[in-house]
């Protein structure tokens, strides 16, 4: 049996080893496959005849499955999965899969990290200290920027699976109420401090908006001038 992974640079660039999946076939991994989606060919003669494709960020399309005339599974080392045409996929008997629990406590983090930055200009502020700003600041307390106190606020998240769910409650412990929209609704995640709410409200009561949806037809454009 013969595996590829086609972007094998972005989950291990040195420091794993890809012993576990060698064992199961002939394996080739490309660290990079630059895209062109004119020339979606080049995917699908690196895939070449091969049963078994990884992919994290390397599209592959419908074109381009086309001729993998082999292909049986397709693993997508990530939690998105837009990258595949899933009908496509489907229509061949390929089976596709992701990691849905990948990133989940990082992309939080980072995304608390950011509003927290909005809110307290943590880069600027050490800059200004660096340059002695402060040390030259005639009053006790120096700040450079208007800071905000999350406490109170309340943070709108569109989609509120397990990325969503992860950042809502490292909110609530800052002391946020959390309003979400989500297509599935989980009603035992609703407390006095986490609800469930239409688009519309989020938009009419959130403080700070979160997007932790997948990109499709019915979610792009979805912040725009109008809302």
């Amino acid at each position: 049996m013969k595996i590829v992974v086609l972007d094998g640079y972005t989950l291990n660039p040195g420091d794993l080893s890809w012993d576990g999946i060698e064992k199961f076939g002939e394996l080739t991994v490309y660290d990079r496959v630059s895209y062109d989606e004119k020339d979606e060919d080049i995917i699908a003669k690196k895939v070449g005849d091969a049963e078994i494709a990884f992919t994290n960020k390397t599209p592959v399309t419908r074109r381009a499955m086309e001729k993998m005339h082999n292909l049986r599974y397709i693993g997508v080392l990530a939690t998105g999965y837009n990258i595949v045409d899933v009908a496509a996929a489907k229509e061949k008997g390929v089976v596709v899969t992701n990691i849905p629990t990948y990133g989940t406590d990082s992309v939080g983090q980072f995304a608390i990290a950011l509003l927290l930055e909005m809110c307290h200009h943590v880069g600027a502020h050490s800059d200004s200290v660096i340059r002695g700003d402060w040390a030259s600041n005639p009053d006790w307390c120096y700040w450079n920027y208007p800071l905000i106190e999350l406490s109170g606020k309340t943070m709108g998240i569109i989609g509120y699976g397990r990325i969503g769910q992860t950042t809502g409650r490292i909110a609530q412990a800052l002391g946020m109420k959390v309003i979400a929209v989500d297509t599935y609704k989980n009603p035992a995640l609703e407390s006095d401090t986490m609800k469930y709410v239409e688009l519309d409200e989020l938009f009419a009561k959130s403080d700070v908006i979160v997007l932790h949806c997948p990109l499709f037809e019915s979610t792009k454009g979805i912040i725009n001038k109008e809302n």
